[in-house]
């Protein structure tokens, strides 16, 4: 049985279950399975070597995950081919890939949970309530280290990309 944590989120001020561990830098990163646009399984380990910006958003279509990852993707022109930028959301690989096409995402790679949760469970993102993920960004190091950790109590707000991105660069650095 996973770990609850009640109260974690919340979805306009209403109290709700993220359900699976809550990480800390420091921590090993988790693998996971997720499907790509094109349907096919994706895992941490599949980046392995690359600093990762890992964002778990709740669904493309809504106004702050559109802001979220059209900003993601500007800023990950300038942070090189070292980086991968992941955006984790519940939608379907198809909902994803029309959503970035409209959006002209080149940078992010989209990918979905939407068949085990496995990304939601093990980074402790999954909304038990409305099975969607809780609005969150990692930094993981080329190492599997996680170095930064997120989790926007708010659904409906932004995280801190400046915090975030600067991660991104300390764990280049390393």
């Amino acid at each position: 049985m996973s770990e609850e944590r009640y109260g974690d989120v919340t979805f306009k001020g209403k109290a709700l279950t993220a359900v699976g561990p809550r990480l800390k830098p420091g921590d090993k990163a988790p693998d996971f399975s997720v499907v790509n646009g094109k349907l096919e399984e994706e895992t941490l380990a599949g980046t392995r070597g690359k600093v990762r910006l890992i964002a778990a958003v709740p669904s493309l279509d809504t106004p702050v995950c559109d802001t979220e990852t059209r900003r993601f993707n500007e800023e990950a022109a300038s942070l090189g081919a070292d980086v991968v930028v992941l955006t984790v959301s519940m939608d379907l690989p198809f909902a994803q890939n029309r959503w970035c096409a409209a959006a002209g995402i080149q940078r992010v790679r989209t990918l979905s949970d939407h068949r085990t949760a496995s990304f939601g469970l093990n980074y402790g993102v999954l909304v038990k309530e409305l099975r969607l993920l809780q609005r969150a960004v990692f930094v993981v190091d080329k190492a599997d280290t996680i170095r930064y950790v997120e989790y926007v109590k708010e659904i409906g707000q932004e995280p801190d990309y400046a915090a975030a991105l600067a991660a991104v660069e300390e764990a280049l650095a390393r």
